[in-house]
C-alpha cells in the first residue's frame, strides 16, 4: 500500500480545511459536553444546526451514494475528512449512529420504497435514529434477545423491553431487533423492524450514568404496533441484519472514535507544562517512554485502520476485522485517559467548573472512557470475534 497523499488528496484536504475553518461553530456547550448525551436543549440545537450547515454543504454522508443524498465520495476522502474533524475536535454532526449504522443497513436490507422514505431525513439529520438490539436479559449475547413481535394481519405486536439504547430520548426511529418465532434457534428466529418512537405504548426512561449524561436509555414496548412493510429485511433473518448492522457501526466507531492522535497530542502539550518533582514531566523518563509507547500504539492502530479501509475500497462490506480496529480504538483510548491522571495527579478529579480544573474536562472523560468499551459489543465480544472469525480459532 501506498502511504503517501496524492496531489489531488492534498488539495481536497486543503479543501475541507478551509471550509471548516470558516465554518465551524462558535461552541456547541460547556467544555467538554457531548450535546447528544446531556440534558441541555440549547447544546443540541446548536449540533443540529451544525449537523445542517454540514448536510448543506455536502458534507454529511460523503461516502453516501448521490442517489440517497450523499456525495458518493472515496473512503479516504471520507478519511481525510474525519482527520481534519478530528484536527479541529468538532463532531459529526447530530445524528451519528443514523449515518454510520442505520442507513448503511437500510441500503443493505431495505426496500426501495424504505431507502426512499428514510435515507435522505436520516442524513439531513431531520430524523434522529437508534439502535433497539440490547435488554436486560441479553447484553453481550444479542442472539437471547426476547422482545416479541407477533404478527397479526398487517401489523407486529411487539411487546418487550431494551435497554442501554443510545439516544432514544432524542430519536424518532428505532431499528429494533425481535423475537418472531421463539419456537426457532435463537440466531434464526429474530427479525428487524423500524419502529416509530411516538406510537402509542413506546416509553422512553433515560439513565443517568456517573459521567451526569443520560445518554443511555431503557425502552419499553406494551402493544405497539408496527406496519408490515416496515419489516427490514426477511422476517426470521433479523440476525443477518444485526450482524451487518454491528460491522458498520465497528467500522465507525474504530474511524472515529476519540480521536487518539488528537489525544496523543493532548497529552504531550500537558507533559510539557505540567511540573512532577519540580521539572517538566516530559524530562521524566518513564513519562516519555509511556508517551512514546502509545505513539507506537496509535501510530500502529492508524495502519490497522487502513486495512479495512482497503477493504471499503474494494467495494466490500465491512467483516469481523472491524473488530480490531474497534478493540484498538477503545483500549488505547481508555489507558490514554487514565494516564493523564497520572501527570496531573489530583487535579485531574476536579470537576470541569472549578476554577483550578485543567483544560479538557479530564474527570468526564475518565468516568466516561469505561463507556465505549462496552458500545458496538464489549471488548471480550471483539476478542471472541477476532479469535473465532480472523484466527479461525475453536469456540471456547
Amino acid at each position: 500500500m501506498d502511504f503517501t497523499w496524492s496531489a489531488e488528496q492534498d488539495a481536497y484536504r486543503m479543501q475541507v480545511r478551509s471550509w471548516l475553518e470558516a465554518n465551524r461553530p462558535r461552541s456547541l456547550g460547556p467544555r467538554g459536553d457531548d450535546p447528544e448525551a446531556s440534558g441541555d436543549e440549547e447544546n443540541w440545537h446548536r449540533l443540529k444546526s451544525w449537523h445542517t450547515k454540514l448536510y448543506d454543504a455536502g458534507w454529511a454522508g460523503l461516502t453516501w451514494p448521490k442517489e440517497y443524498g450523499g456525495r458518493g465520495a472515496t473512503f479516504i476522502e471520507q478519511l481525510i475528512f474525519n482527520q481534519e474533524l478530528g484536527r479541529l475536535n468538532l463532531p459529526m454532526g447530530c445524528n451519528v449512529l443514523g449515518v454510520i449504522m442505520n442507513g448503511p443497513a437500510l441500503m443493505q436490507w431495505g426496500t426501495e420504497a424504505q431507502k426512499k422514505r428514510y435515507l435522505q431525513p436520516i442524513l439531513a439529520g431531520e430524523e434522529i435514529w437508534c439502535e433497539g438490539m440490547s435488554e436486560p436479559g441479553a447484553g453481550s449475547d444479542l442472539a437471547s434477545i426476547q422482545c416479541r413481535a407477533e404478527l397479526k394481519g398487517d401489523e407486529f405486536i411487539v411487546n418487550g423491553q431494551k435497554v442501554w439504547t443510545t439516544i432514544a430520548h432524542r430519536s424518532q426511529f428505532c431499528q429494533l431487533f425481535v423475537r418472531t418465532d421463539p419456537e426457532a434457534p435463537k440466531h434464526k428466529g429474530m427479525s428487524a423492524l423500524i419502529v416509530d418512537m411516538r406510537s402509542p405504548g413506546v416509553t422512553v426512561r433515560p439513565l443517568k450514568q456517573i459521567t451526569g449524561d443520560s445518554e443511555f436509555n431503557e425502552i419499553f414496548f406494551e402493544d405497539v404496533r408496527v406496519p408490515k412493510e416496515n419489516l427490514l429485511g426477511p422476517i426470521n433473518m433479523g440476525w443477518q441484519v444485526l450482524v451487518a448492522t454491528l460491522m458498520h457501526e465497528r467500522f465507525g466507531i474504530g474511524e472515529t472514535l476519540g480521536g487518539t492522535e488528537q489525544v496523543l497530542q493532548q497529552i504531550v502539550q500537558i507533559a510539557k507544562s505540567v511540573h512532577v518533582n519540580g521539572r517538566p514531566a516530559i524530562e521524566d523518563n518513564d513519562i516519555r517512554q509511556q508517551i512514546a509507547q502509545f505513539a507506537i500504539e496509535t501510530t500502529a492502530k492508524k495502519y490497522n485502520g487502513l486495512r479495512s479501509l482497503s477493504k471499503r475500497l474494494k467495494g466490500q462490506q465491512p467483516g469481523p476485522e472491524a473488530s480490531i480496529s474497534k478493540l484498538l480504538s477503545t483500549d488505547l483510548g481508555q489507558r490514554m485517559t487514565k494516564f493523564v491522571t497520572r501527570i496531573l495527579g489530583g487535579y485531574a478529579m476536579l470537576e470541569r467548573r472549578s476554577p483550578f480544573a485543567p483544560e479538557g474536562d479530564w474527570m468526564r472523560r475518565i468516568l466516561s472512557s469505561e463507556a465505549m468499551t462496552i458500545a458496538g459489543g464489549t471488548s471480550p465480544v471483539q476478542k471472541n470475534m477476532i479469535g473465532e472469525r480472523i484466527l479461525q480459532l475453536p469456540k471456547g
